[in-house]
């Protein structure tokens, strides 16, 4: 009955992703007055996570039939327009794309504590 739980695992791919995502934007915060860089972003979440959930998933990347870096959110660079020394990060988008990650992370965590409810209410009726 528990085998599978598609729904936590969904979340802890959003709660990694928004991680990673948040680590981009502090990044290219830090980098705001290097001359010559570029933001960089990652994709959405739904694009890294796949369309297709009924795929068989590698958990490990050495697993037979893993492709090279599967499962993992690569750095784009946003379309930004540049500043004249070259640098694309604007503060300000950078601010708001941290707020959105936050939403990202604080659902990710109210699924895990739903999902933590339904089971231990599940498991206390028994």
């Amino acid at each position: 009955m528990f085998g599978k739980l598609e729904l936590i695992h969904m979340a802890q791919s959003l709660a990694r992703h928004a991680g990673a995502r948040q680590a981009e934007i502090a990044r290219n915060i830090a980098n705001a007055d290097t001359p010559g860089y570029r933001a960089q972003d990652l994709q959405p979440f739904a694009d890294s996570y796949g369309d297709d959930l009924l795929a068989p998933r590698h958990s490990r990347p050495r697993h037979f039939g893993a492709a090279q870096g599967a499962g993992e959110a690569r750095p784009i660079h946003t379309a930004d327009a540049a500043e004249p020394n070259g640098n694309s990060v604007s503060l300000e988008t950078e601010m708001m794309r941290a707020a959105e990650v936050r939403q990202q992370h604080d659902m990710a965590l109210a699924i895990y504590r739903s999902s933590a409810d339904i089971l231990r209410s599940s498991l206390e009726r028994r």
